[in-house]
């Protein structure tokens, strides 16, 4: 039967599937024992402001797995054998990428006033730097494309990334939620793939919005330590980090 209130529930359908699909693809942070996972779209919005800078504008920019990385997993897959020995990480979130090597792809205009590969290898520095130490991403490779010589008097910016829609903050309820939101460098915890906190059998996953004066991964880390101090009944924790807001940003 239809009512008045069934257009209102297709568009709040419609906004949270964009929301999921706009988080791009779910990146691993730092080894796999760390159980923390990061939205392409807030690690592309943390490596486009760092490379704003004079005679650069970057375009396209991508973030997956190395050639190699994929070559192993399918490899991996077909295998049934595991070291008893080996911790076993917390569950990734849906859809997320396994904890492998990363790979950087992006294109650039640039200024005909230096060489083009002294622009790409300063480019390159800028993305790895800011992978490592904002964020905690694994990048073994980064592939970059020149698409066009800027003119004079071309402005020195960075293009605009399609953005996903802002996450849904969530207030936190009970001593788990209350634990992740109380540690230095979250902003907020959010609601993309449900609820900020979502509790399983196996573990408990956490998401969440991080500071971006804040390395990601050292946040990340701490929400699950006391998310883990926090439980009653101890369990694998795993975080997802859905944004990453800057200073000043008013978000």
């Amino acid at each position: 039967m239809t009512t008045a209130r069934a257009p209102q529930r297709v568009d709040g359908w419609t906004a949270a599937v964009r929301q999921r699909l706009g988080l791009g693809r779910l990146l691993p942070l730092g080894e796999p024992a760390n159980g923390v996972w990061i939205a392409e779209t807030a690690a592309a919005a943390v490596l486009r402001g760092a490379t704003n800078r004079p005679g650069t504008v970057l375009g396209k920019l991508r973030i997956g797995p190395t050639e190699e990385a994929v070559e192993a997993a399918v490899a991996g897959a077909r295998s049934v054998s595991r070291d008893p020995a080996e911790p076993v990480s917390p569950p990734a979130p849906p859809n997320a990428l396994p904890p492998v090597p990363l790979r950087i792809e992006a294109e650039f205009s640039t200024t005909p006033d230096r060489p083009l590969p002294d622009a790409a290898a300063a480019l390159r520095t800028a993305l790895l730097a800011a992978a490592t130490a904002r964020l905690g991403l694994e990048v073994a490779e980064v592939d970059l494309v020149v698409t066009a010589l800027l003119e004079d008097g071309t402005p020195d910016q960075v293009t605009a990334a399609d953005t996903a829609p802002a996450a849904r903050v969530a207030e936190p309820e009970g001593a788990v939620a209350t634990a992740a939101a109380g540690v230095p460098g979250v902003v907020s915890l959010t609601r993309v793939l449900g609820g900020p906190v979502h509790t399983a059998p196996d573990h408990v996953r956490v998401e969440m919005a991080t500071a971006g004066d804040h390395r990601a991964l050292d946040v990340a880390r701490s929400v699950r330590t006391a998310v883990a101090a926090a439980m009653a009944d101890p369990l694998p924790v795993s975080v997802l980090v859905t944004d990453v807001v800057e200073p000043g940003s008013g978000s």
